[in-house]
């Protein structure tokens, strides 16, 4: 009698355990980007609005977001968007990013990474490989608007454009 009350409760575990596994992923699956941006420390604003889809793996904090079109938006300078964007989460920075570029005089360069050093200091730094951008970061508190890019424009070569490994001009 022991034995079945003991196999009866390992199953009724189990089955709450299963139940349990699919509620949490019901939850994870209704969390926007930025409820995740937020509960890394992060404002919410790095990314625009309009996100259609987003994936976020909570164990590795690899992500991709996925908007309309790619877009520009203007902070102190102007970011651009493409329309599909990936990286890495952690505590207040994300890395390896990929998709998000930042003007510079008339110079745009790849963001490679996002980090808030200090919550207190009001500022977010932009990795953008030769140097990191410094931004308030009350910029980056609410999603801003996107502006979709002319498609002209988006196929326009540049004619100028720096060396990321080397740091020196290619026309």
């Amino acid at each position: 009698m022991i034995r079945i009350v003991q196999i009866a409760f390992l199953l009724l575990c189990l089955v709450l355990a299963v139940a349990g596994i699919s509620i949490s992923t019901a939850i994870s699956e209704k969390e926007t980007i930025y409820d995740i941006l937020q509960a890394n420390g992060l404002p919410q604003g790095i990314f625009p609005k309009g996100v259609r889809e987003h994936n976020y793996d909570a164990a590795t904090g690899r992500f991709s977001v996925s908007l309309d079109h790619s877009c520009d938006a203007k902070y102190e300078s102007e970011l651009h968007y493409d329309a599909n964007i990936n990286g890495t989460i952690g505590s207040s920075q994300i890395s390896d990013l990929l998709g998000i570029s930042a003007q510079e005089l008339f110079l745009w360069f790849p963001v490679k990474g996002i980090r808030v050093d200090v919550p207190s200091s009001g500022l977010i730094y932009f990795d953008v490989g030769v140097v990191r951008k410094q931004y308030s970061l009350s910029l980056f508190e609410t999603p801003r608007d996107c502006v979709a890019v002319n498609k002209v424009q988006s196929l326009m070569l540049p004619l100028y454009q720096v060396d990321q490994n080397l740091g020196r001009n290619v026309i």
